[in-house]
């Protein structure tokens, strides 16, 4: 195996098993100076710790940073704003964490005159993708050197017998039952018995949110406030995004709200059975998306859908740092210039439902909608409406007779597909 003798190569470092072995793989395998480098998106804990573990791991020096903010302002509020969730569901907390921490290796990288960088990814998962592609686009120069993907390659045991043998701290002893990751936007659980997708998520799966069965009985109302499509303020009260969002988690999993059970289709081409605990996350699409509806038109709601899932999967696939992403949040933040108002959620044993909405800019009228006095609709015009509206449907009856003489014939159609349908789910008979 290449060695590479007084070059420095800068380690994205989570202080966890994996790449704390990594440090000490790649000084005595690779030769490598090691510079770890570690962006705390709301799980790190104490930063300080992670950096005197990383000394003493083997690296030369560790460079930390607390990059919540960073992280919510300009990785997850332009989410939110594109009402992006992967396959509709996961609201892509992993995902938008892996840009910013491949955009602190490049720059710690830069600051080192290192021309080697490393993560400690599988070569499974999504995130070796994410790492590698954000890499490429930010310093295409850099070489990125995956231990966990090909040459370590060690079991959860034989790692620990090989931090014990090189001095590492190790706290766990036997492998835990799931893989978990988390930051301030999510927490991600799949693996051990979640690999089942019949069988039910065990209790010890949930760290975030309580059993729905258990929640307090009375249900609970709060307001969030939104400016231009970010989130500003909870209950009349302004808060910051991290603060926003961390009280948010709180809340919503006191009650149950945030819960995730998907099979989900990775970028490598298999289907994974994921859990996944978002609570503040789950609330803010929820809100944001009501208030979405009260103020942008029907063509814009309808095209910016379509803009979501665009948006969802080219995070999900790893290419944040891309001219198409550029190019769709350049659309996402002019459909926000109108999305401010507040809306009220009411939480109740493991829901959370849209119970008010409110806003400046809103297109609903009262006078245009209400069925009561004060009714400005218009309803002779309707006449005039439907005639134009129907004209194609009545010109094609009157030349084509898809009906044929009568009404009966307009059942036709479903009758055939149901019958169809009926006959493919009778067991068939093996010929002889």
């Amino acid at each position: 195996m290449k060695r590479y003798e007084g070059e420095t190569c800068v380690l994205a470092y989570s202080g966890g098993l994996d790449t704390s072995v990594a440090v000490a793989w790649l000084r005595e395998t690779l030769g490598f100076e090691v510079v770890t480098c570690t962006g705390d998106l709301g799980a790190t804990g104490d930063l300080g710790a992670v950096q005197r573990k990383a000394i003493a791991s083997g690296a030369r020096k560790a460079i930390v940073q607390d990059a919540r903010d960073i992280f919510v302002r300009y990785f997850v509020w332009p989410a939110l704003q594109a009402g992006a969730l992967y396959e509709e569901r996961y609201p892509l907390a992993t995902a938008l964490g892996r840009p910013l921490l491949a955009k602190l290796l490049v720059d710690a990288a830069r600051s080192e005159n290192a021309r080697f960088v490393a993560h400690g990814c599988t070569g499974k998962g999504n995130d070796q993708v994410r790492f590698d592609l954000a890499v490429g686009a930010l310093a295409p120069d850099l070489t990125v050197i995956a231990p966990m993907r090909g040459g370590m390659n060690m079991t959860r045991e034989e790692e620990i017998d090989y931090a014990r043998k090189h001095g590492i701290a190790v706290e766990a002893t036997k492998k835990s039952p799931y893989s978990v990751d988390e930051n301030l936007w999510g927490r991600s659980i799949e693996a051990g018995v979640l690999e089942d997708p019949w069988g039910r998520p065990p209790r010890d799966v949930y760290q975030w949110t309580a059993d729905p069965e258990e929640v307090p009985a009375p249900p609970y109302e709060l307001e969030i406030s939104f400016v231009e499509g970010v989130p500003v303020g909870l209950d009349g009260e302004e808060q910051s995004g991290v603060d926003l969002i961390k009280t948010l988690n709180v809340v919503g999993g006191k009650y149950g709200v945030g819960r995730i059970d998907m099979v989900e289709d990775r970028l490598v081409g298999i289907k994974s059975r994921e859990i996944y605990e978002a609570p503040a996350a789950v609330l803010l699409h929820q809100a944001q998306r009501a208030l979405e509806a009260l103020v942008l038109t029907k063509d814009a709601l309808r095209f910016k859908a379509r803009v979501a899932q665009e948006y969802a999967e080219l995070v999900y696939n790893g290419l944040w740092f891309s001219a198409h992403h550029q190019d769709l949040a350049a659309y996402v933040r002019s459909t926000q210039r109108f999305v401010t108002g507040e809306v009220r959620l009411r939480l109740d044993r493991g829901t959370s439902t849209v119970v008010g909405r409110r806003s400046a800019h809103s297109l609903y009228q009262t006078a245009l909608a209400t069925y009561g006095k004060g009714d400005a609709f218009d309803h002779r015009a309707s006449e005039g409406f439907i005639t134009v509206f129907g004209l194609p449907v009545r010109t094609q009856a009157r030349t084509q007779a898809l009906w044929g003489e009568g009404s009966e014939a307009a059942l036709e159609i479903p009758r055939k597909a149901l019958t169809a349908q009926t006959d493919r789910a009778k067991p068939q008979r093996a010929r002889k």
